[in-house]
């Protein structure tokens, strides 16, 4: 492995704490005798080729540093080569390195703990999802949160995590369950009313809400979370135990667990990682060991 890595910098992730963050993580692989270089794009799509460029070019490790967004397009850049990831996870979700066991809004120990990886060679594959020629590494979520997702990016005001708050108050005067065709590993065919089915590779989303509490990053498959025709008053009731996984006991909730799913609603958007992926129906598929991470 080269001594060279390659840090991938959100500079706006967390309000600002990705810049900041990229100096003690940068400290702590030079303290460990790695060469550390920092790319930074002008946008995503300049990101990413600047990303998929270092993983060609043989960098030793290319290391995402921000939040679940960053950790997605790493994901873009690294998913079925030999370069190893690591996560410095500093923005408002970081969900991906939650399930990887890795330090969070602590750069200067997430840094030590890449640094340690790559100094013992301790890397660890994980699953990855994927749909058409996008990855994601922890929930692929429709329906209801989706639509929040719809509502709160249109909005301009307020800004941060409130103005989620406020498009969840919206959505839920009038928001209505959707049928919804659930396929799975080309079989086994579901078509049922749903308040949102959430397709996970790892076990949250939103910054801790274990929606798939069970799923499992190593066993090449989907926990596939659906959460039926709930009323109003039972979604706000099951909603706050999503933050332990007890939701999972509610009659209204099933989990399949499967390799592939394929899902089809009408006038429904599905997002991965946060990211928008674009309208049902789509096909995502649970590839084994997809990517190599240094992870404790």
């Amino acid at each position: 492995m080269t001594s060279e890595i390659t840090l991938f910098v959100n500079p706006t992730a967390g309000r600002g704490r990705g810049a900041h963050a990229a100096q003690p993580a940068a400290s702590a692989l030079r303290a460990a005798g790695f060469s550390v270089r920092t790319v930074i794009g002008e946008d995503a799509a300049d990101a990413l080729r600047r990303a998929q460029e270092a993983v060609e070019s043989g960098t030793g490790a290319l290391i995402a540093v921000g939040g679940d967004g960053m950790a997605s397009l790493a994901l873009q850049a690294v998913a079925g080569t030999e370069t190893p990831l690591g996560v410095i996870a500093v923005g408002t979700g970081n969900d991906f390195a939650r399930t990887l066991g890795l330090p969070v809004r602590d750069p200067g120990a997430a840094g030590k703990t890449v640094a340690d990886a790559l100094t013992a060679g301790r890397t660890r594959a994980v699953d990855l999802g994927r749909v058409g020629k996008t990855w994601f590494g922890t929930v692929l979520a429709s329906g209801f949160d989706s639509r929040v997702n719809d509502r709160g990016n249109r909005m301009r005001w307020p800004t941060g995590r409130f103005k989620y708050d406020l498009a969840i108050v919206a959505e839920l005067a009038t928001f209505k369950p959707v049928p919804y065709r659930i396929t799975l590993d080309d079989g086994d065919v579901h078509e049922v009313d749903a308040t949102l089915v959430a397709v996970g590779n790892g076990s949250s989303y939103g910054g801790g809400m274990r929606i798939c509490a069970g799923a499992d990053l190593s066993d090449g498959l989907f926990d596939i979370t659906v959460v039926g025709d709930c009323s109003r008053t039972t979604l706000l009731k099951v909603f706050p135990r999503v933050y332990k996984g007890t939701h999972l006991d509610h009659p209204k909730v099933t989990v399949f667990r499967a390799a592939k799913v394929e899902l089809a609603a009408a006038g429904t958007t599905a997002y991965a990682d946060g990211e928008k992926l674009g309208e049902l129906p789509l096909t995502a598929r649970c590839v084994p060991g997809a990517v190599r991470v240094l992870a404790p």
